[in-house]
């Protein structure tokens, strides 16, 4: 971290600052968790946080702060240390997708700038500054991650990462709980765009009617993907766990290898590479990164089942355009194996839910799924919709769930699980893993 003087600290962040005995004058890091302390970090205590500034004193933090407002806080903390650094930040929101192109791009960028990324899916009010608060003097690319659940947070994030580059992956059916519709979504998503830094650079899908609307009169150059757009995938190629793609980008061609399989993380591609190409860096040196290309936990991991059967655990979260794309995955990676597709319910879709998972399950059944095991109370739907498929499953939860699993699954299946965060979809992945690396 750029360090921050500890005067400076009680400054902005309002509270009380225990000083570990011969602090340094100043702090070189920043942590909300007490074990991970390093030393001259700057604890700060979240929630319950308070508990263990001792702790992190104890482990060698040069100071302990619990602030008065955490949130407010951690914003100004995060804020002054981008303040410091001349590195152009990226920021990406979207409905889906904003953790996988955000990997994407890091590895795109790090053979050729010094880059800092958010970790995981950090990326709102506690997430958003901790990445910040990772920005070295030497730091040359940012890459940050901004959700949202409601009109005026993604805007309340720009205040604190200034971002020179804004990325949309997509607009779709995700928090209409809070917002009501796709328009109110496309909204909201757009103040990443209206509060560009001046003379920046905008990515965004191309075409989108939602979009086109809040594109007008800013302050930037807008760069578009998907057909029709700067950036256009020609072909897709799977060859195992792993593709080639070709691809037109700005007036030039590429072709370039990929450690995934997966058509809808080649299409997460386009919107990395538009914005690698407003970082000025060449698009001929892309595939040095691209080989590089590490997507994070739960989100198309793949582990081998018995009898040459295939786990894809894309369950860190799901809307119905993450559940279309990744049963098509399913239908593709197959490769003529039975497949079973394991789906549990998508939170926050407002009134619309019981037709979204009906659609859902039409989808599974418009691929070709064998067999289809829908989990939790919303899920109903997908057996509602999923009219053709030849064997289907209904659970409650998840102990029930897993159970019809073992029941049902045969050697050689390629099993796709997938479900909103809240289903907690992971246990079920650990329970399947478990038993199939057991030794016979």
């Amino acid at each position: 971290m750029i360090p921050l003087a500890l005067d400076e600290v009680a400054e902005l962040a309002p509270g009380r600052l225990d000083r570990a005995p011969d602090a340094p004058a100043e702090v070189t890091g920043l942590t909300i968790d007490s074990r991970r302390v390093a030393p001259g970090d700057l604890f700060v205590a979240v929630g319950r946080g308070a508990e263990f500034a001792e702790d992190a004193l104890a482990a060698g933090a040069a100071a302990a702060l619990v602030p008065e407002d955490a949130f407010a806080a951690l914003a100004a903390l995060g804020r002054a240390v981008r303040e410091r650094s001349e590195a152009r930040v990226v920021a990406i929101t979207g409905s889906i997708a904003k953790t996988s192109t955000k990997d994407i791009l890091a590895a795109l960028c790090r053979p050729h700038r010094r880059t800092v990324a958010a970790e995981g899916s950090q990326n709102n009010e506690i997430g958003l500054p901790l990445t910040l608060t990772r920005i070295e003097p030497d730091t040359e690319v940012v890459v940050v991650e901004m959700g949202m659940r409601g009109v005026g947070q993604i805007a309340e994030l720009c205040a604190t990462a200034r971002p020179d580059i804004g990325v949309i992956t997509k607009i779709g059916p995700v928090h209409l709980e809070l917002l009501g519709t796709l328009e109110a979504v496309a909204e909201a998503k757009a103040e990443l765009i209206r509060d560009l830094a001046p003379h920046g650079h905008a990515v965004v899908p191309a075409g989108d009617p939602l979009l086109e609307p809040h594109l007008e009169h800013v302050d930037a150059e807008i760069l578009h993907f998907g057909p029709g757009g700067d950036v256009v995938l020609r072909t897709f190629a799977p060859h195992g766990d792993r593709s080639t793609v070709e691809l037109d980008a700005f007036g030039e061609r590429l072709t370039l290898d990929l450690p995934f399989a997966s058509r809808y993380n080649a299409e997460n591609l386009l919107a990395a590479l538009a914005a690698y190409r407003a970082l000025g860096l060449a698009l001929d040196r892309a595939q040095d990164g691209a080989s590089e290309i590490r997507l994070s936990r739960w989100r198309g991991e793949e582990t081998e089942l018995p009898g040459g059967g295939l786990l894809i655990n894309d369950a860190y979260n799901a809307n119905p355009l993450s559940m279309a794309a990744a049963l098509e995955h399913l239908a593709e990676r197959a490769a003529g194996r039975r497949t079973v597709a394991c789906l549990g319910d998508m939170a926050e879709l407002g009134p619309g839910a019981a037709a979204y998972h009906r659609e859902v399950g039409a989808a599974a059944a418009r691929v070709g799924v064998g067999v289809l095991v829908a989990i939790g109370p919303l899920a109903r739907g997908y057996l509602e919709g999923a009219r053709g498929i030849p064997e289907t499953h209904w659970a409650h939860g998840l102990d029930d769930g897993l159970a019809t699993l073992r029941r049902i699954l045969r050697p050689g299946d390629c099993v796709l699980l997938k479900a909103s965060r809240a289903m907690g979809f992971e246990e079920i992945a650990d329970a399947l893993t478990v038993v199939s690396s057991e030794p016979a």
